[in-house]
């Protein structure tokens, strides 16, 4: 069974080398609470998309979370590449303020059966060169908290775009998507994530599932609701592993300063 590497190196001060095969990240804020990382995502990512009132979340939030610093100086540094959605909820004074900074806008007012989140990781997708796709990482800030209906949804976009590695983030914690096709290795950035963790299965049942690493391994663990799932966990080593015959979504604590 083939591998894949995972790391949060991206909610490091600095992101070390990656082996030769470095991340392109691209960066989707949501209209949830912004992160009090988000400035080392912004500055990690190469396309910083806001998903309609994620530009509100920017243009308020941003200067909050870099109180030292002049707020219109802020403002204008952390300018978004792309607004998109179905601009319902962007007030207008800030669609105004990013539209005469140059920010593209793309409404897709028309489209209502996808979410803003789902929108903005098509366009990224899109817009990424074929070549690339393979070593993208879409980091979705503000996904997590508020409406159960909109992380529902927020996750659901993580099965819907399997093939993409997609992470959510809040302040708490950050879920991602392992395919069951994989292998996973999961190397841990102790400093600024665990201990708590969980594995769930997600679409179906899992009938086999085997982890390394984990205070309470699992071991071709059969895993469903109604039943089994591995919430509470604690990482105990630098390394976790993780092999199933089916998708799970990952999550892991981010620890506060």
């Amino acid at each position: 069974m083939a591998a894949t590497t995972h790391s949060s190196t991206f909610l490091l001060p600095s992101i070390p080398a990656d082996n030769g095969h470095p991340r392109t990240y691209a960066l989707v804020l949501l209209n949830q609470r912004l992160p009090r990382f988000t400035p080392l995502l912004w500055k990690a990512a190469h396309l910083r998309v806001c998903a309609d009132g994620g530009a509100n979340r920017v243009y308020d939030e941003l200067p909050q979370l870099l109180p030292h610093e002049d707020a219109v100086d802020v403002r204008n540094r952390y300018k978004p590449d792309v607004i998109k959605g179905d601009m319902d909820s962007i007030r207008p004074e800030v669609l105004h303020f990013y539209t005469n900074m140059g920010t593209k806008v793309v409404d897709e007012s028309h489209d209502q059966d996808t979410t803003d989140l789902h929108k903005c990781v098509a366009f990224i997708c899109d817009d990424t060169q074929d070549q690339d796709k393979s070593n993208l990482c879409i980091l979705a800030a503000g996904a997590l908290g508020g409406r159960f209906d909109h992380e529902i949804g927020n996750i659901n976009v993580l099965c819907r775009f399997s093939s993409t590695r997609i992470i959510l983030l809040s302040d708490d914690c950050l879920i991602q998507l392992l395919q069951g096709s994989l292998r996973h290795e999961i190397y841990i950035q102790s400093s600024v994530e665990g201990p708590h963790c969980g594995l769930i299965p997600i679409g179906r049942p899992s009938r086999s599932t085997t982890t390394t690493g984990l205070q309470w391994d699992l071991t071709d663990t059969e895993m469903r609701f109604g039943g089994l799932i591995s919430t509470s966990n604690i990482v105990k080593a630098e390394k976790i592993t993780v092999q199933s015959d089916s998708d799970l979504l990952w999550t892991i604590s981010i620890k506060k300063p």
